[in-house]
């Protein structure tokens, strides 16, 4: 099933988030992402219907093993490709925007060959 890039985006914020706070809540994927709360709740809900995510009554959002494993492809591309673009000597800002544009539409194929020559290991 092919996963549209906003929900990509999404998971792997919610990654994130789990990893910096522990948890992962709206207010914080809104923030992080640079969007609204309604589109938040918009996502959120396509999400859980989709069973990549569930939330509790408390409202804290908990990534699926389907949406942990999309949220974990998406977030080693990240910082793998990030990595790259600076070691070519693309500021860190500028790779970290870019490796988000790439990492959606770059072939399995094509990351697996960046990641077996590049020498990087993702954190």
């Amino acid at each position: 099933m092919k996963i549209q890039k906003a929900s990509e985006d999404y998971l792997e914020a919610m990654l994130m988030m789990k990893e910096k706070h522990g948890y992962i809540r709206s207010i914080d994927i809104a923030e992080q992402l640079g969007v609204t709360k309604p589109s938040v709740s918009y996502a959120t809900k396509r999400l859980r219907e989709n069973g990549y995510i569930t939330m509790e009554h408390d409202g804290l959002i908990t990534l699926t093993d389907k949406g942990m494993a999309i949220a974990a492809s998406m977030y080693e591309r990240h910082k793998l490709l990030t990595q790259l673009l600076i070691n070519l000597g693309v500021k860190p800002e500028t790779a970290r925007e870019d490796a988000c544009k790439i990492e959606h539409d770059l072939s399995q194929e094509s990351f697996e060959a960046i990641r077996k020559h590049s020498g990087i290991v993702p954190e």
